[in-house]
């Protein structure tokens, strides 16, 4: 099938390097325009395109999907399907119904539950013990398409969001080449989302960094793994300085001090008490100005008195 695909981080990636393997033409790749990162601030292109260009398929980054240059450029293609996988941009109407075999979206969870832009955080911050992934075609409305066909996956209780992610992106990439033999052989069905099970998961942002203490350990600790790698979790009781918080562990062991005290700092962590009585312990850091590395190192350097 002659097929355009429209798609931007390493989470795509997988998608297209399938289609290309399954044997279809890719006609073409949409991603978005390269954005400068790192301290030089050098202009960075994305990971789909980097995939793209090494194998030849000509790409296209247009600064608006809506202004009538990218639906130029698609006519110009003919491409019988659309493939998308964290594209970024909401496709307009004109573009959604221009290939013969429609669009169809990789999306990162059970629809309909965590529609939006950050599936796999919200599923791990909520502490689900499943996620999966789901190829749909689109709609105007966002992540509001009908369902063609949906693959689920348990999430282990101490996963963070970079090894659910890798899972989803292969996962998403096999079954996005089963939908398209399905739409090829005429056998994919489509199934409308239930309105009244939907969730949405928005944009995460630098305010769901601070840990709350007075929470439960459980809920911590799914806020630390569901916030990695970016924006992080954060908490000013060590030092007194805000410190970024990369891995915990519940141990299980009960504590009367107050939600927030430090209980104990050794070789195995930092140990802090939480709402429910709990005590969680930190395991990995990053203070301010410096390296990621374990509890145990930094507090090498910066030692914890106990009271």
């Amino acid at each position: 099938m002659k097929i355009l695909f429209m798609g931007t981080p390493d989470f795509a990636v997988p998608s297209l390097e399938s289609l290309l393997n399954a044997g279809h033409e890719i006609c073409g790749v949409f991603t978005q325009p390269d954005k400068p990162k790192n301290r030089g601030m050098k202009l960075q292109a994305p990971p789909v395109k980097e995939f793209a260009l090494a194998h030849d398929i000509p790409v296209f980054q247009p600064e608006s999907v809506k202004d009538g240059t990218a639906m130029e450029q698609i006519r110009s293609l003919e491409p019988e399907l659309i493939a998308v996988a964290a594209y970024g941009r909401i496709l307009p109407v004109d573009i959604l119904e221009y290939p013969a075999y429609g669009c169809i979206n990789v999306h990162s969870s059970l629809l309909p539950k965590y529609r939006g832009s950050a599936p796999i955080h919200w599923a791990i911050l909520n502490g689900d013990e499943q996620s999966g992934v789901t190829i749909m075609h689109m709609a105007k409305a966002m992540d509001a398409g009908d369902i063609i066909a949906q693959a689920a996956t348990p999430i282990d209780p101490n996963e963070t969001v970079e090894t659910l992610h890798d899972r989803l992106a292969q996962m998403g990439a096999k079954l996005l080449v089963e939908v398209v033999e399905q739409l090829k052989n005429g056998t994919a069905t489509r199934t409308p989302q239930d309105e009244s099970k939907v969730t949405y998961a928005p944009m995460l942002s630098r305010e769901l960094s601070p840990l709350d203490w007075t929470r439960t350990a459980r809920q911590l600790h799914d806020q630390v793994r569901g916030l990695i790698p970016w924006p992080a979790t954060t908490t000013d009781i060590i030092g007194g300085q805000p410190v970024k918080i990369f891995e915990v562990e519940e141990t299980g062991v009960a504590t009367d001090a107050a939600p927030g005290t430090i209980v104990a700092a050794g070789k195995e962590g930092i140990d802090v008490a939480c709402g429910d009585g709990m005590l969680l312990r930190i395991k990995q850091l990053q203070a301010q100005g410096g390296k990621r590395m374990a509890a145990a190192d930094y507090l090498r350097g910066h030692p914890i008195n106990i009271q």
